[in-house]
């Protein structure tokens, strides 16, 4: 079950970029239409058992997962999900199908709805941001600064992670024949850290999100991995960036 749901995801990427690929003389919208009204993509509705969907939501952490069919979609994540439709291009841009598995029309559809790409990652900035609010971690005490032999407590070790960096997911962005990838997920598999590995050569949504990433961060790079720790891009694999992110991210100050 799960090679030929990895099977299906790959298949549908796959037909995703050759979309892409074809329409290089398509101009992006930008989100407006002419005269300054908002732009709209066609009216599109989907079923329980519609074929060739990829279906993207976000759990309470602001993580997005994949999915293929709507009964597959966690109840935490079915309010607001998108929908990407194998065989067309619309949705594919900078206008996003939305769609609220809550609500099932009177012919048992799923209407879907128009959204951008930036209210799109606005949902998922408020999904981390909302998370980190409830799990921020208590302050670490100051450290001692007696001096050595007067029977304060020693300092920390600065080599180690704070323990509230357990609680943060890590995403990295990768692929199968990567080695400082594999290096990067072995690491934080070693020090308790939970993380994503996401495939951006099978994954043209993985591909999009790195790139979009990279660029809200102001890098620029033709290598992997590239590491997201709660807002902190990384890129490469480097024991002491990683450490250094996840304290900063224990703080609960970083998206």
């Amino acid at each position: 079950m799960r090679v030929r749901r990895a099977l299906a995801l790959a298949s549908l990427a796959a037909a995703l970029l050759g979309a892409a690929a074809g329409g290089c003389s398509h101009k992006e919208d930008d989100g407006t239409a002419p005269g300054g009204g908002a732009a709209q993509l066609p009216a599109l509705s989907i079923r329980d058992d519609t074929p060739n969907l990829m279906l993207t939501w976000v759990d309470d952490k602001g993580d997005t997962h994949v999915e293929l069919h709507p009964p597959d979609v966690p109840a935490a994540g079915r309010p607001s999900v998108r929908v990407v439709v194998s065989d067309r291009e619309d949705g594919t841009r900078d206008l996003f199908y939305v769609v609220d598995l809550t609500v099932k029309q009177g012919d048992g559809s799923y209407a879907a709805r128009t959204m951008r790409r930036s209210e799109w990652e606005a949902l998922i900035d408020a999904r981390r941001r909302d998370y980190l609010a409830k799990n921020a971690p208590p302050p670490l005490p100051k450290s001692d600064t007696s001096p050595p032999g007067s029977g304060g407590a020693a300092p920390p070790d600065s080599g180690k992670v704070a323990p509230p960096a357990i609680g943060v997911t890590v995403i990295i962005y990768g692929a199968s024949w990567c080695r400082p990838c594999h290096e990067a997920a072995e690491y934080l598999r070693s020090i308790g850290v939970a993380y994503v590995m996401k495939d951006v050569e099978k994954s043209d949504e993985a591909q999009r999100e790195m790139t979009d990433k990279l660029e809200k961060a102001g890098r620029r790079t033709g290598g992997i991995p590239v590491i997201d720790v709660r807002g902190q891009i990384l890129v490469g694999f480097s024991k002491s960036e990683i450490d250094r992110a996840l304290r900063k991210a224990s703080t609960g100050t970083v998206l």
